[in-house]
């Protein structure tokens, strides 16, 4: 479309052409051409001699036609007011910086990528000084004084990617199982926190996994081993371990690896009516409980050595007849108290007269009895707590856990 502006005569004749057309943009298909219009342009409505208001409404006029930005349009007109003409002042383009490292070089890093199986920037960067100054070889003496940080940058180069191959990083699978988000337990138990530890392999020999439950309000803790954290080992331990809470189980909490996240754990919570969900990305604290209870209770007494599959079966009967009653009846946790500061921020406190067992703890939820199962009555659980006191059940639990060592190590050496 031609745009045939000369037939403007008067600042009014353009106000009422940019207010009819405010909606539609205007473009000259060549450089050359802007500039001739706007010079004819400013020229003929004699812009010098315009007062504050009308400059700006032939600025807009301008803007509007020729599709430049408000500052070019300011730095055109400065020019054409201090040399009465309009012109592009730009040079021939600069000559490029010259090259430090050359393909040659790039070819060079991936071949010794390829060889050492990609090592470490600062590694490369030390192989590549050991080749030029300790064997001498010449390809190597530009890569000798390569930066850490530009090493990097050649490996991210298309000659590289190109002699080692093409590189698809790993794509996100979204996984329509369980809800991602944060438990909400509003002060009742019953919302699990769930984690698995693992007692390493050693030559081969695999080991078991410990499956750890803390309840999120009370810290009541359940702690199962098992041969595979598969589902055919899995599902038995963690419907033992919900059946040992004496309360009900209204809430499944873990994080986001496929030993829980898969059809057949939710499909056991989904009987039970326990609700799923799983922590969020970058959300470290959504499941920090039971990591920490991971340090301060399964490495406490299990500690870090390797404890071969095959004994599962005689670890889990230890930590749910002596571990896990120890836990919640006779060792005191802290419990955090909510507070907020000046800004509004919330803040946790964590006093020492707020320190119960999961046990106390419980008692002390406000109604406390509605949430216990069908089958079990405080009365129940305080003869149980009372059987014999803190420093017994400490005994009687190393005692055991000594006992259950012998027996793994006597295996061992057999």
């Amino acid at each position: 479309m031609t745009l045939n502006t000369h037939l403007l005569t008067s600042l009014d004749e353009v106000r009422a052409f940019l207010e009819g057309n405010a909606a539609v943009t205007f473009t000259a298909p060549d450089a050359n051409e802007r500039y001739g219009w706007l010079e004819t342009t400013l020229h003929r409505f004699g812009y010098s001699q315009l007062g504050r208001a009308d400059k700006g409404l032939l600025l807009a006029f301008a803007r509007k036609v020729t599709g430049y930005s408000r500052a070019q349009t300011t730095r055109l007109v400065g020019q054409w007011r201090c040399q009465r003409k309009l012109a592009d002042r730009r040079g021939p383009p600069s000559r490029p910086f010259a090259r430090r490292y050359t393909d040659a070089d790039v070819r060079t890093l991936a071949a010794m990528d390829r060889l050492h199986n990609q090592m470490s920037g600062p590694a490369t960067k030390k192989l590549a000084e050991r080749m030029a100054r300790m064997f001498g070889e010449a390809a190597c003496e530009r890569l000798a004084t390569i930066s850490v940080a530009h090493l990097y940058n050649l490996r991210a180069s298309t000659t590289y990617q190109r002699q080692r191959g093409h590189h698809e990083p790993t794509r996100a699978r979204c996984v329509a199982i369980g809800e991602r988000r944060r438990p909400q337990p509003q002060g009742q138990p019953g919302y699990l926190r769930v984690d698995s530890v693992h007692q390493g392999d050693w030559d081969g020999v695999k080991g078991l996994y410990i499956i750890n439950l803390v309840d999120a309000v009370t810290q009541f803790e359940v702690v199962v081993a098992v041969e595979r954290i598969c589902e055919n080992f899995l599902i038995p331990a963690l419907e033992q371990a919900m059946n040992a809470f004496p309360f009900v189980i209204r809430g499944f909490h873990s994080d986001n690896g496929s030993e829980y996240v898969n059809h057949k754990i939710a499909a056991m919570l989904d009987k039970l009516r326990v609700e799923f969900t799983k922590s969020r990305a970058r959300r470290t604290n959504d499941n920090a409980l039971v990591e920490s209870k991971n340090a301060s209770v399964v490495r406490k007494h299990l500690g870090y050595s390797h404890i071969p599959s095959q004994h599962a079966q005689a670890v889990c009967a230890f930590l749910i007849g002596f571990l896990t009653p120890y836990l919640n009846y006779h060792r005191p946790c802290f419990f955090p108290e909510v507070v907020l500061d000046a800004k509004g921020r919330q803040r946790r406190r964590y006093r020492y007269e707020h320190m119960n067992t999961p046990y106390e703890k419980l008692k002390t939820l406000p109604d406390a009895a509605s949430f216990l199962k069908p089958d079990a009555t405080f009365a129940d659980l305080d003869h149980r707590a009372m059987t014999m006191t803190d420093n017994q059940a400490a005994e009687q639990l190393n005692r055991e856990r000594e006992k259950l060592f012998q027996t793994i190590k006597a295996k061992k050496v057999a």
